[in-house]
């Protein structure tokens, strides 16, 4: 497994990171088959695992820890992340507030079996809270020890600049990567948030390669609607009615085309294209089975030529994102009426 420099952490990590979002309730409620699945992760040479609070409410980094166990843990670039909800009464137990921050990262330390976080991450940027604030926080912790480096998710390029003069101006820790959606079929970080990240020196590990399962091969225009854990959770991202959707699929019939002609998966291809960004360190795969990783895992050894990706682009342009509104990952709170009308 090829290994990449982490921004400019000096830390290295494996080209594709591994997901356990699916590990828990929201995917494979088996935790032995879980842990099963990240060490054959870890014995294909995935060093670098990915997981949040917030996935299965704390079920998922309870899952991580029982596959860490045993003497495996120091080996591993581990990463988690806090904003989300934890409860639905308490609205102080969500968001990037100091008082959040400081009690949710003990947590995530329990729930982990671990006394430090190598990325411990901001899952959303929030409008209310002041980015000093946050990084503030994050910086008592890293003094303390228990976590090692910080980075943001989803965030829009401006948020992205803003948290770097922030922590330069400020003197405090910066973020270091940067955690964006990506994929053919989302490719809008390309107009910013990618040059963005290269010109700070920030790794980026995209979430959803496979565009949430789309560019898995299982959504085809001649296949019907495949039910899954994901789609009953995000139904507008999958939903048929929308003619955005239906743009998706045309694109997917292309591309699953052009993977046949190329003599290789669908699945490979959407991989590998993600990790072929000159400012991408490690695509994030989140299997929920064992034979959705082994059906990933062979992705770190592709490579596309130019000729194919310049025949992605024509299917699906540079810096498209074809159903933005679902696929951003981020609702613009600019864009809200509120925020437009006088």
């Amino acid at each position: 497994m090829e290994h990449r420099p982490l921004g400019r952490t000096g830390v290295s990590v494996s080209k594709l990171c591994l997901g356990t979002m699916m590990f828990g309730a929201w995917g494979n409620p088996d935790h032995a088959d879980s842990v099963r699945i990240v060490h054959r992760a870890l014995d294909a040479g995935i060093n670098f695992v990915d997981t949040a609070d917030v996935y299965s409410q704390g079920e998922s980094e309870v899952i991580v820890a029982k596959a860490l166990a045993g003497g495996r843990r120091d080996d591993v670039v581990l990463a988690t992340k806090v904003n989300f909800p934890m409860s639905e009464e308490d609205p102080n137990r969500r968001g990037n507030s100091r008082r959040w921050i400081i009690r949710e990262v003990e947590d995530s330390l329990r729930r982990l079996g671990t006394d430090w976080i190598d990325l411990y991450q901001i899952h959303r940027p929030e409008a209310g809270t002041d980015i000093e604030e946050t990084l503030g926080a994050l910086t008592d912790l890293v003094a303390q020890g228990k976590i090692r480096y910080i980075g943001s998710s989803t965030f829009p390029a401006s948020a992205i600049v803003e948290a770097q003069w922030a922590a330069r101006d400020r003197r405090l820790q910066r973020f270091v990567c940067e955690q964006p959606p990506y994929s053919i079929l989302v490719r809008g970080i390309e107009n910013d948030v990618l040059p963005t990240c290269a010109r700070h020196g920030m790794g980026v590990i995209p979430w959803a390669p496979l565009a949430s399962g789309w560019l898995s091969g299982r959504w085809r225009k001649d296949a019907g609607e495949p039910g899954s854990t994901r789609s009953d959770r995000l139904p507008a991202r999958y939903d048929l009615s929308q003619p955005a959707n239906q743009r998706k699929l045309d694109a997917v019939d292309e591309l699953a085309q052009l993977a046949d002609e190329a003599g290789m998966t669908l699945i490979h291809l959407a991989i590998a294209f993600a990790a072929n960004h000159p400012a991408v360190t490690a695509p994030i795969i989140g299997p929920r089975t064992m034979e959705h990783l082994e059906s990933q895992l062979p992705a770190a050894d592709v490579v596309l030529d130019q000729a194919l990706l310049d025949r992605i682009d024509e299917i699906v342009p540079p810096g498209a994102t074809i159903n933005p509104i679902v696929d951003s990952g981020w609702a613009n709170p600019a864009l809200e009426p509120a925020a437009r009308r006088r």
